[in-house]
């Protein structure tokens, strides 16, 4: 099934009267049994590793050695945040039958549309290229092999998993590569922190009004908001229907309390394990680092590089493996999302389940959008030096579109009887707030 064009006309009479059918009414309809408790695992931990892709990494090391354990107590803090957005994200798909940018098209005006699409594709390219560069820095750590050939030789591994890999292989790739994001666990305990500052550091929160700290803080936001991560859920959970043989939206559309309950649990289990990685990162430089007066890390390789003499070899070896590792994983989940919002929004026949000769502008665009990112490699930029940069590029980008995931979770055209609860509204739109008050901050302290 390749899902695009030819539910162009279907999408136009499934609207509002078709998502408001009700639990028993989407287990009835035609088409195999739903996934209920057999609902495949492990989507939101392919979702929460790649949130920490190489560029968070980067960031999450360079607030880690800007500002010490005193930086440890954003993990708990962005937590329940993490969980908001992709759960919400999630249950677009699920309920609606739709990707993000698909929902958007269906339900919303031009003028919201486009605008959005430009934001995504931007923040997405400059972070693959990115992601690429800080993986080729990485490896360089382990092989001294010239830059550019490892960025073109890692783009073509990347892009050949993409055309020729079932979704099923892509998928459970993903999963083992996940694991990858362990060795920042190894490389915190390798690192020996001091118990005190950590314990204060986790538990008391401590801001510092200034450029360097807002621009950092905004950066670790947005990294770990990004605005990837929601188009990538979106579609994944609707790739995840097809496999079951739903190829149809009249098919897709609706949801039951059992599949939305393991939905929460597989993303909280991933939103978990990737906030878990990000607090192991600010711990291992933030106790090395820090204390060494190693302040003006831009890139999670040199901050390989700086954790060998203070913490062992092993220590930098772990950290540069974690960055090649969770790279593989990042980049594709960053193009392939790129490819799916520009398919969705102006029709193309799109989906990994489909061969690349019956989507070939879908996978176009996905090679189109690698290309982007090794060029960045190519033209003088210095990618390393956007790792904390694209995360800033995302916390802008993220408020308007978490805005958007709120408005539409909450629109009974899109989905039904599944609108928010007060719970998880009062949470999303709490995230909602948080991500343009840091952004905020920073226009704030840029203008003074």
């Amino acid at each position: 099934m390749v899902v695009g064009e030819n539910e162009d006309a279907e999408a136009s009479t499934t609207t509002g009267a078709s998502a408001t059918r009700t639990a028993d009414h989407a287990e009835s309809a035609a088409g195999p049994p739903r996934r209920g408790a057999l609902r495949t695992v492990g989507l939101g931990l392919i979702t929460g590793a790649a949130d920490d892709d190489c560029s968070a990494i980067g960031t999450y090391a360079s607030a880690g050695a800007s500002v010490g354990p005193a930086f440890l107590w954003t993990a708990p803090v962005l937590f329940p945040m993490m969980f908001a957005v992709v759960y919400l994200s999630a249950k677009l798909g699920q309920v609606s039958g739709r990707g993000l940018f698909h929902a958007i098209r269906d339900f919303y005006p031009r003028w919201i549309l486009y605008p959005t699409l430009v934001g995504v594709l931007i923040g997405n390219t400059i972070e693959a290229g990115a992601d690429l560069g800080g993986m080729a820095a990485a490896l360089n750590v382990l092989v001294p092999v010239p830059f550019q050939v490892i960025v073109v030789a890692t783009a073509l591994v990347i892009v050949a998993l993409q055309f020729f890999g079932s979704y099923t292989l892509i998928r459970d790739t993903f999963r083992w590569l996940a694991l990858a994001l362990l060795a920042y666990v190894a490389a915190a305990v390798l690192a020996k922190p001091e118990l005190g500052p950590v314990l204060v550091g986790t538990f008391v929160p401590s801001i510092q009004f200034n450029a360097e700290f807002l621009a950092l803080l905004v950066a670790v936001i947005g990294t770990s908001l990004s605005a990837y991560l929601y188009t990538w859920q979106s579609n994944e959970e609707v790739e995840e229907e097809i496999a079951t043989g739903r190829t149809t939206l009249s098919q897709r559309i609706g949801a039951t309390d059992q599949e939305l309950e393991h939905s929460r649990r597989d993303v909280l289990a991933g939103m978990f394990f990737s906030n878990l990685i990000m607090y192991f990162i600010i711990l291992a430089t933030g106790s090395t680092l820090y204390p060494a007066g190693e302040h003006d890390i831009s890139s999670a390789a040199q901050a390989a590089q700086a954790l060998r003499p203070l913490a062992g070899d092993a220590a930098g070896v772990l950290f540069a493996l974690g960055v090649v590792g969770v790279g593989f994983l990042a980049v594709p989940v960053m193009t392939t999302g790129a490819a799916y919002d520009l398919a969705q929004t102006v029709g193309w026949k799109h989906g990994l389940h489909a061969r690349p000769r019956h989507a070939k502008k879908f996978y176009a665009a996905i090679a189109g959008f690698t290309l982007l990112g090794v060029a960045m490699n190519f033209i003088g930029l210095n990618p390393m030096h956007f790792l904390v940069w694209s995360g800033v590029v995302q916390g802008f980008s993220t408020p308007p579109l978490m805005l958007l995931i709120m408005l539409m979770t909450n629109d009974r055209r899109v989905m039904g009887e599944r609108v928010n609860g007060r719970t998880i509204n009062i949470l999303g739109w709490l995230t909602t707030a948080a991500s343009f008050a840091a952004s905020l901050g920073l226009v704030i302290t840029w203008i003074v």
